[in-house]
């Protein structure tokens, strides 16, 4: 398994097994998940063109968030709310 992909799986069960449940009543899915990743020790940062992102050895991760899967790009990684099944999920850039 590359690098990368050991960080998404990180990333993926962070998001998947938080301290706290995303509640879209209290907090928006950017402040949550941007919370949940400095709670797993995430270096999470201000990133110009996507939402935030993770610095780790030097490298920089962009992510950014929806609450659909629409209209996803594949230029970023992206971490997706499903109002549906009332999970988070993460989908790696292409």
């Amino acid at each position: 398994m590359s690098e990368q992909a050991k960080l998404y799986q990180v990333i993926e069960d962070a998001i998947k097994r938080p301290l706290i449940p995303h509640e879209p009543a209290k907090q928006s899915l950017k402040q949550w998940a941007m919370f949940v990743l400095r709670d797993k020790g995430f270096k999470v940062i201000y990133a110009q063109n996507a939402d935030f992102a993770i610095e780790r050895n030097g490298e920089k991760l962009y992510l950014k968030v929806a609450n659909t899967n629409h209209e996803l790009d594949g230029k970023f990684s992206w971490i997706i709310w499903d109002s549906m099944t009332k999970s988070v999920s993460v989908i790696p850039a292409k």
